[in-house]
């Protein structure tokens, strides 16, 4: 332990008395000037006096500062305050001194220099008052400091930071235990001297200013660095270094989040300030335990072989010397081994923040350091040791050039005011840092490590490789944010900018930003974190530590060039080179003699910092990293997290977000737009390769978007239009699937399907072929009652599905798999959840199923009617006894609407039609003709006129050049405020003119809310834009309208007219609502799993034989997959909105019809040229989504829920009409279930050809299934059993295979002996069970049955058991002893008959149920009327249940 210098009042006494002398001699005997002189020789003379005494004094003073920073006593603190007051005194009197030269004009640039340099007073200037304050303030923050401790952290008694602390923040893996810490050191620091700080701040400033040359203590700083470019080279190199460091902690991020999984981690991309192993998350080191790339190789960690090694703190410092005489450099002086303090005191309070001191004396050179013996200490070691060889290799210097070539502090520990009167004074370098670092950079080299014998073998593979360059980034890279925002912070308080109410939001505006961490803790402005580190109270100037991470590098690659090193830069060692020795040494002599450029080119060729080196250090490493980081998310927001939610408050910075967001996403959807077209006009495998990738490219800005949004605390913010943006923002569907080959994937299945869909083509038995439009579509418009024509329109409706849903199954399974995995990222359960969020309304599906329970006698009467109609037309033997009607004959290929077939149920036939077709044709109207049409009704309403990019660029027919198109009608937003345009390929017919409106609807919706935020850009919600369309369609559709644009000669003003047109659009809006409901209910069953792939089309159909009441025309399979021959199947299109489209449109056309003063009937009413009704729809359109959707009701309707009372009121009169026609007619309605199929086959050739195929199978079947039987009767075991159980289910489900298709056959029109057979394989018995497990448990039955009778015995005397056959019966044969008789005849009945009831009795209850499927009604009270055994059916009276017993058949 050295011993502390005895520094008491009567040493400040003579310490006085040598300061004056001091004064004198400068003043007298180096003989300054009167007046201003210029004479260079009397200049030098007094320089080489003022060194001479100078150094005394600063001596005695750095001795008061080392008492003090090694016995921290109010004593020794006023002693070193009353020192620095005195010596500052002599700082004046020297610079008033030094001013009487001209100096600026010497020629000599030494002198010149070394002037500078004295006359630069800083704080020294201040009165003596102020100056005593200023280092009594100091003295004060530094006590502050060094004096916390913590003593709330449970378990661990009050802690200092050394070692405690430091230990906790290293060691613990206990997030809230570190936040106790983390907390508990900033409470007991910084908290208590913010006042402090802000006067200490005020001071400073003030002793800057008083020479003139500085605006403040940062300007003064910063002229340190002899460079006009300074800070912006400083941003430079951290611009140029951000990467490496996003990438390290990027990785290091989503470690800390495996370990502390419990807990959240800022949205924002923060990393939780107290969990990276130091209180300050200045350098990372401490958890590579966490980090550590390959955990199973060699550590470069030589903590524990220092300690079985048995170092002690002594040998880690002879360890260190002998580094640097290894390179020819000077050993440590023996003042340095008697008066360093290299371990904590045990008896009083220290400064323990390691730190080098030269007492500028030339030969007392002092470590002082709470050293314990582990890797980090010796590295440390190093490094201050690399500051006293700077101080030895310069000692010879003048006192002003005894320091490095660019500032840092000198009296970082070793003074209570930084500043006295010089910059050597004030400062020693960046230069000292880098030399003290690189060393460490050889020392901490596995290499180094084994030439000294604390590392076992080096082992160079590129695992070892990557883990020691991580340990050297987590201490080095981690270290540069944090080193280049300490002074930013100072400077921007130093200058003013950062008022004293918010030092704390500067700093973590600063540390969020360029560091990317964030308090684990809520801070306030009664904070004051700064403090909580050293060099804050210690006014220590912090940009050398950047710097020297930065030329430490260059330094590092100088000296291995010296030192011969080949290799990657990365393992050089230059232990042991005297080439690399002079190399530095030479530099180090420099001192700051020059300015550093010169001293930088002196070792390293160079004159500018650079980060060439470092990228060249860690490259390997940087490589690895950008590897792992695949597919994690990088960066962090500029500003902090809330640290509760972990996420951004600040609304204003939110709405800035918001524009930037909205000019990208723009750009964003206008590119997609034209992609995504280009592949719908004209479907190539290119265009569709195109527009999958550039799918992916926008889910991952959607993703993007969507992190960058789920950053901010958005569901808090007060103001609600900002909140709705944001929640749109972030509602990104499958584009938030974070696996971008399964992004790619999804993509690719859509489109796949998409292309399937479009490109269908359906060669039919007529010779002709065709694809969906216009081709099928019109084939099924087409009229005929013939059965030709019936099996024609079944074969078109097969073949549609064939060519398109069933080649599609795999892809939409695959989609829907992935779809549910993307939506999931979202916290939605599946799919269907997520769309039905969609409608804001938690009881949506409740309201949907009321909606369509209100509407469904409507259907049902209609239903009726139609299936009247169509029986009439095709004959009653086609359609299945159910009520339902084949799904092929309602004029369109999806039975979704039925006014394709208006000409067969039209009312009255005698009145005018309103289906204008022919007219349009005799009018020779073209499809531009067509869409002016509808551009004239919106702009009679007062609403847009159609852009001219809208008529230059639409696709309103289809192309005859050959291009596949996908001609499904649909609007498109180009997303730029100017495109808009439809894609159709337009027929001229009443049905497309209708279309136009409603696509135009669409466009005209766009126009109104372009210039909203692009989130906002949606109907209010999706039904809300196919209502617009369809509104403006009730309208047009009108025979008033129709009559009033030249369309429709004639109005019939009768009851009957007007029930045909209510007919017609019935059999458009009214057919169409249960399809419109149940594609949606298929789905979500579907993405909620209820329904698996092999059961998609089973319920399919169950849906629509349930609630459309139709029924295919043709046998259905598992294999089939109809939902995908509807185009928005494969889409993935959501459908529901047709529904609510459906029902709300009647309550806007109610709403716009009394706007428009109309008072007929509703089904009348005409908008047309209503300026008043539409600047009611206009109104509601430019809200978009900028509203909940029942405020946008609301605003049209007056109304905020959804009601089918004006659709209702719309059909009121046909719902009487229908309801009349229906009465005493066939029953309306139809069963919930599905019927088979009406199939009537009379061919007997092919009866004929499928009897034998049958019997060839039959023979096959029946064969295994007796052989089965043979075995189990011949050797009753187990295995035997079971054998013929499972043959017994495969003979069963063939027979029931069997019968299934012997049943599309008319065979009871078959000759006799055809039909007998037929009938026999129909009769299949017990096998038509349908329930598996049951058939199963019925057959287990009766094998137990049979086994239980086969294994019976009958024990007549111990040890003499008789079988029945032959035993038994020959005993009953031949016996004539009655007690022996008895015993046999009751032990049989025993061991069979009584064992087997229990079984026999489920066997009859299931044999039963099964002949009951097979129509045969048997059962009747508790009686039985059939008993099966062996696969026979035997009749026989009833008898009760509980009389069954078992009657053997010889």
């Amino acid at each position: 332990m050295p011993l502390l210098n005895s520094f008491h009042l009567r040493d400040a006494m003579n310490f006085a008395r040598l300061l004056a002398l001091g004064v004198y001699l400068i003043a007298v005997c180096s003989g300054a000037p009167a007046d201003l002189s210029d004479d260079e020789t009397q200049a030098k003379q007094w320089l080489k006096e003022y060194n001479k005494r100078a150094s005394e004094i600063y001596y005695s003073r750095s001795v008061a500062a080392w008492n003090w920073n090694t016995n921290i006593t109010d004593y020794n603190q006023n002693i070193s305050v009353q020192v620095s007051l005195e010596s500052s005194k002599f700082t004046q009197m020297a610079a008033e001194n030094a001013s009487k030269f001209n100096w600026q004009n010497f020629h000599d640039e030494d002198v010149k220099r070394q002037f500078n340099m004295v006359t630069d007073l800083e704080t020294s200037a201040l009165d003596k008052s102020k100056l005593e304050r200023l280092n009594n303030v100091q003295a004060e923050l530094k006590k502050i400091y060094s004096s916390g401790e913590v003593c709330n952290i449970t378990g661990h008694g009050c802690l200092q930071m050394e070692p405690g602390l430091t230990a906790l923040m290293a060691n613990s893996r206990n997030y809230d235990e570190l936040v106790a810490g983390w907390k508990g050191w900033r409470n007991a620091t910084g908290k208590q001297m913010k006042d402090l700080y802000a006067e200490f701040v005020e001071l400073r400033n003030e002793g800057s200013k008083i020479s003139g040359r500085y605006n403040d203590t940062a300007d003064s700083w910063i002229s340190s660095y002899e460079s006009d470019t300074f800070e912006k080279d400083l941003i430079e190199l951290l611009v140029q270094l951000q990467p490496l460091y996003n990438e390290l902690h990027t990785y290091v991020r989503s470690k800390l989040q495996e370990v502390y999984k419990d807990h959240k981690f800022p949205a924002t991309g923060h990393i939780p300030a107290h969990l990276l192993g130091n209180m300050w998350s200045q350098t990372w080191d401490n958890i590579l335990d966490i980090v550590q790339p390959f955990k199973n190789k060699t550590s470069v960690d030589v903590t524990s072989a220092l300690k079985e090694q048995n170092y002690t703190v002594h040998r880690m410092f002879k360890t260190a010397e002998d580094f640097f005489v290894s390179l020819g450099l000077k050993p440590m002086p023996e003042t340095f081994w008697n008066n360093s303090m290299f371990e904590r005191p045990p008896d009083r309070k220290v400064v323990c923040h390691a730190s080098a001191w030269d007492f500028l004396n030339g030969k007392d050179f002092r470590i002082k350091m709470c050293t314990s013996v582990n890797m980090e200490d010796l590295i440390t070691i190093h490094h201050e040791m690399g500051h006293i060889q700077y101080y030895l290799q310069y000692k010879d210097k003048p006192l002003l050039f005894k320091g490095g070539a660019n500032p840092v502090d000198i009296f970082e520990d070793q003074s209570l005011t930084d500043h006295v009167s010089f910059n050597i004074q004030r400062f020693v370098e960046g230069f000292h840092e880098a030399v003290g670092d690189v060393m460490a950079l050889s020392v901490a080299t596995p290499k180094h490590l084994h030439k000294i014998g604390l590392l076992d073998k080096v082992e160079d593979d590129n695992e070892n490789v990557i883990n020691f360059l991580m340990s050297q980034a987590l201490s080095k890279i981690a270290f540069l944010p944090f080193g280049y925002l300490m002074d930013q912070w100072r400077w921007s308080v130093f200058r003013g900018e950062t008022p004293k109410d918010k030092y704390n939001t500067k700093w973590w505006e600063l540390r969020c930003k360029f560091q990317g961490i964030s308090p684990p803790v809520e801070r306030t402005e009664e904070d004051f974190d700064p403090g909580a580190k050293y060099h804050i109270p210690g006014n220590t100037p912090y940009i050398r530590y950047f710097v020297s991470y930065v030329i430490q590098f260059q330094f590092h690659k100088a000296l291995c060039k010296a030192a011969g090193h080949s290799g990657p830069l990365h393992g050089c060692d230059i232990y042991n080179s005297t080439a690399a020795g002079k190399l530095l040494g030479d530099m180090l002599k420099m001192g700051k003699s020059k300015p550093w450029p010169e001293a930088m080119k002196a070792i390293t060729k160079q004159s500018k910092m650079d980060v060439s080196a470092i990228l060249e250090y860690f490259a390997p490493l940087i490589e690895w990293l950008k590897e792992q980081n695949k597919g994690q998310r990088s960066g962090w927001t500029d500003s902090c997290p809330n640290p509760v939610s972990g996420k951004l408050t600040d609304e204003e910075s939110a709405w800035s977000y918001v524009n930037e967001y909205n000019t990208m996403v723009q750009d964003v959807n206008a590119k997609q737009g034209e992609i995504d077209w280009s592949y719908a006009t004209n479907i190539t495998d290119y265009n569709q390769e195109v527009s999958v990738n550039y799918s992916v490219t926008v889910a991952n800005f959607e993703k993007e978007a969507y992190r960058n949004a789920s950053m901010y605390d958005w569901k808090n913010f007060k103001n609600e239009t900002l909140k709705r943006l944001f929640k749109k923002i972030t509602d990104i569907g499958t584009s938030a699937l974070e696996d971008k080959e399964k992004l790619h994937d999804l993509s690719n299945v859509v489109a796949n399907m998409e292309t399937i869909y479009s490109k269908a083509n359906v060669c039919l038995s007529d010779g002709n072929c065709h694809q969906i439009e216009p081709g099928l579509t019109r084939l099924l418009t087409s009229s005929g009652n013939t059965s030709e024509h019936y099996h024609l329109l079944a074969e078109a409706w097969q073949k549609w599905r064939d060519n398109t849903g069933k080649n599609m199954k795999a892809d939409y399974q695959k989609m829907v798999q992935i779809s549910n995995e993307a939506i999931s990222v979202l916290g939605y359960n599946n799919t269907g959840d997520y769309w039905r969020s969609g409608y804001e309304t938690s009881t949506f599906r409740q309201d949907l199923e009321n909606l369509l329970q209100e509407l469904s006698p409507l259907y049902e009467n209609l239903h009726a009617y139609v299936r009247r109609k169509l029986k009439q037309r095709y004959g009653s033997q086609y359609f299945p006894q159910s009520g339902h009607i084949p799904a092929h004959l309602f004029g369109n290929m999806w039975a979704q609407q039925w006014n394709n077939i208006y000409d067969i149920l039209i009312p009255f036939e005698g009145k005018a039609g309103i289906d204008v077709t022919p007219v349009l044709k005799q009018q020779n109207k073209t499809a531009l003709d067509l869409f002016k049409i509808a551009e004239e009704f919106f702009v009679s309403l007062g609403l847009k006129k159609m852009p001219e990019t809208f008529w230059n660029k639409s696709m309103i027919t289809k192309p005859t050049d050959g291009r596949e198109v996908v001609c499904h009608a649909s609007a498109w937003d180009f997303y730029n405020q100017k495109d808009f345009r439809i894609k159709m390929c337009t027929d001229i017919n009443m049905e497309d003119l209708i279309t136009i409106h409603h696509e135009m609807g669409h466009v005209q919706y766009y126009l109104q809310y372009k210039d909203l935020p692009v989130p906002f850009r949606r109907g209010a919600n999706s039904g809300f834009h196919e209502a617009v369309g369809d509104v403006l369609a009730l309208s047009v559709s009108t025979p008033k309208h129709l009559n009033k644009i030249g369309l429709l000669d004639k109005l019939d003003n009768d009851l009957e007219a007007d029930l045909n047109f209510l007919m017609s659009m019935a059999l458009d809006k009214i057919a169409f609502l249960p399809f419109g409901y149940l594609i949606d209910q298929w789905r979500w069953s579907v993405f909620s799993g209820e329904t698996t792939p092999d059961e998609y089309n089973q319920k399919w159909w169950d849906l629509r034989c349930k609630f459309q009441g139709i029924s295919p025309p043709v046998k259905r399979s598992k294999d089939d997959f109809d939902p995908g021959a509807k185009y928005h199947i494969p889409a993935n299109v959501p459908y529901i909105r047709y529904f609510v489209s459906f029902v709300i449109q009647f309550q806007f056309h109610e709403a716009l019809c009394e706007a428009a003063g109309h008072r007929e009937p509703l089904y009348q009413c005409d908008i047309y040229q209503s300026k008043e009704a539409g600047k009611l729809l206009g109104d509601m359109l430019r809200l978009g989504s900028s509203k909940p959707w029942q405020e946008a009701m609301k605003q049209i309707t007056g109304q905020r829920a959804m009601s089918a009372k004006s659709l209702m009121k719309y059909f009121e009169p046909l719902t009487k009409w229908l309801t009349e026609q229906n009465a005493g007619g066939e029953d309306i309605g139809w069963g919930e279930e599905c019927p088979d199929p009406v199939s009537v086959e009379t061919d007997i050739n092919k009866a004929m050809k499928w009897l034998e195929q049958y019997n060839t199978k039959a023979q096959i079947e029946y064969n295994k299934a007796t052989i089965a039987d043979w075995n189990y009767a011949a050797n009753i075991t187990d295995l035997n059993q079971q054998k013929q159980l499972e043959a017994k289910d495969v003979f069963a489900q063939f027979q029931q295979e069997m019968a299934k298709e012997a049943s599309e056959f008319d065979w009871k029109t078959f000759p006799a002996d055809m039909e007998r057979q037929f009938s026999k394989i129909s009769d299949i018995g017990t096998s038509a069970l349908s329930d598996k497990s049951k058939l199963r448990e019925m057959n287990k039955a009766q094998s137990d049955i049979e086994g239980i009778y086969g294994k019976g015995t009958v024990c007549m005397s111990e040890g003499k058991c008789l079988s029945l056959e032959p035993d038994l019966l020959e005993l009953i044969a031949t016996s004539r002893n009655y007690t022996e008789l008895l015993t046999a005849w009751k032990g049989w009945r025993d061991n069979t008959g009584k064992e087997m009831k229990t079984q026999y009795a489920r066997f009859v209850q299931l044999s039963n149920e099964g002949v009951q499927e097979l129509g045969k009604i048997i059962v009747t009270g508790g009686r039985v009327g059939v008993v099966c055994i062996f696969n026979s059916v035997l009749i026989i009276d009833s008898v009760p249940l509980d009389s069954l017993v078992l009657s053997v058949v010889g």
